[in-house]
């Protein structure tokens, strides 16, 4: 897709000043319709241009989001679910303009079972908040894609990141959700139980659905108990491909790591720099392990004989926190370090997952791609699960620039998908990955067409996103 060739809905100008009108009379100072609030709706950190909806509307209550569904599918008019707006491609964007509905306000923590392991939350609710109100219970939750994210919006993405070798991606970790659907009904797709064989599986169809078939107001998360002990450390490794084998015979190893991050030589250049780090400019392994006192030590130097092993080492490793979070913050700043790379540019963030025994000769030819185009694109990965991420820098006001960096991008998700992978491991579909669905899915992509039609036969839930609209 070319970067001034967006997606676009039409729009029922009528239909969308009328329903402009009611909300303003049944929301009052909680539907806004500025210019900055609905630029902020739909603001993203991809390169797609921004789609503005024409109000936003702050629902408070599970009840309340139902009325404004009502309203909106009487009148035809789309409805975009908004969390924090930390999506990268296109999520929130309103194609067809409409209304950008805001869940922030509905961030209770309804209840927490300790015993069970579990709780209960609304979608406004950031990660980094529950953790902050689980502190005292010896229980946290570990999906961390990096933002602040919200869970409704985690749970509509399919979020993951670091945590998800060991604890899994937002798919593991809802047990059930409570919506609302394009006709106003009230769904809840499950009870607390850890396994369940009723029927079909709702949960799943709505976890990484992106706001297009359901509005999710309510989810209960698996909960984890707070590792007694944690270590952690970075591994330099001659070469990309010698940091992934040496990934690969780690985890059929067996040896249980909480997360394992490769950063390429370009990539740890820019992190040198910009957090003051003090490690060999070449690719690296960010490794870390949960569990006893004893047993992550144990993990640590089995993990670092592995490493030298593939020509890696020596792994510096430690058990003191602070040393540990100077570490990890590094790695979830790389994406502002990259910037400073060619300050002044603008990034393209994608990202594709490979079966880890295909990811080295997959980042081996992406990295082949970014030489031959001159392209500067740093890369990092979840590569214990074969995910990982490119951010390509590059200068918007470029048409040429621009088109370049596109092809990279359709080269790495055909080669992903050819290697049996995907287009996207964790970022979604949205408006930037609508073109490679087909490819990676075929007949898939009817099936899911044809419940998007069933569940919202009006198209009014975040129209323009997942399905190509021929």
């Amino acid at each position: 897709m070319a970067l001034n060739d967006v997606i676009r809905v039409e729009r029922n100008e009528p239909a969308i000043a009328a329903v402009l009108g009611i909300l303003k009379q049944r929301l009052g100072e909680r539907f806004q319709t500025g210019t900055a609030i609905r630029q902020q709706h739909a603001h993203t950190t991809s390169y797609i241009p921004l789609q503005a909806p024409d109000g936003v509307a702050f629902a408070e209550g599970t009840e309340e989001v139902r009325d404004i569904v009502n309203i909106c599918a009487t009148h035809r008019v789309p409805l975009i679910a908004f969390g924090a707006g930390t999506s990268l491609e296109g999520h929130v964007n309103a194609p067809g303009g409409g209304i950008s509905l805001d869940l922030t306000r509905m961030n209770k923590v309804v209840a927490v079972h300790a015993d069970d392991l579990d709780c209960t939350v609304e979608p406004g609710v950031t990660r980094q908040e529950l953790n902050v109100y689980l502190r005292d219970t010896g229980l946290f939750f570990p999906i961390d894609p990096g933002a602040n994210a919200t869970l409704g919006g985690m749970a509509a993405t399919r979020a993951s990141g670091t945590n998800a070798v060991r604890y899994g991606t937002m798919r593991e970790n809802v047990l059930s959700l409570t919506a609302v659907m394009a006709d106003g009904s009230i769904v809840t797709t499950g009870k607390r139980a850890k396994k369940s064989s009723a029927g079909y599986d709702l949960t799943r169809l709505l976890v990484g659905s992106e706001g297009t078939l359901g509005i999710i107001t309510q989810l209960t998360l698996k909960l984890y108990g707070i590792p007694q002990a944690i270590s952690g450390g970075v591994c330099p490794f001659p070469s990309v491909e010698s940091a992934c084998e040496a990934v690969i015979a780690t985890i059929q190893m067996g040896i249980p790591v909480a997360r394992i991050e490769l950063v390429n030589q370009l990539q740890m250049r820019a992190l040198k720099a910009y957090s003051n780090l003090d490690y060999p400019e070449s690719p690296c392994l960010f490794v870390e392990f949960h569990g006893s006192e004893a047993g992550v030590s144990e993990q640590a130097e089995s993990f670092g004989e592995i490493a030298t092993e593939f020509g890696g080492g020596p792994f510096l490793w430690t058990k003191v926190e602070e040393e540990r979070q100077k570490l990890w913050k590094a790695r979830h700043d790389a994406y502002w370090a990259s910037h400073a790379l060619r300050p002044g540019a603008k990034g393209l963030s994608t990202d594709v997952c490979v079966p880890i025994s295909r990811l080295a000769e997959c980042i081996a030819e992406t990295e082949a791609d970014i030489a031959e185009m001159g392209l500067i694109a740093p890369i990092v990965g979840h590569v214990g699960d074969g995910n990982f991420h490119v951010l390509a820098l590059m200068d918007n006001d470029n048409p040429a620039e621009i088109a370049l960096v596109e092809k990279f991008v359709e080269r790495l998700n055909l080669r992903a998908i050819r290697m049996d992978g995907t287009c996207t491991g964790e970022h979604g579909i949205g408006q930037g990955k609508i073109g490679f669905l087909n490819a990676e899915l075929g007949a898939g992509v009817a099936v899911m067409r044809t419940i998007k039609q069933t569940l919202d036969p009006l198209g009014i839930l975040n129209p323009g996103k997942i399905l190509p609209l021929s």
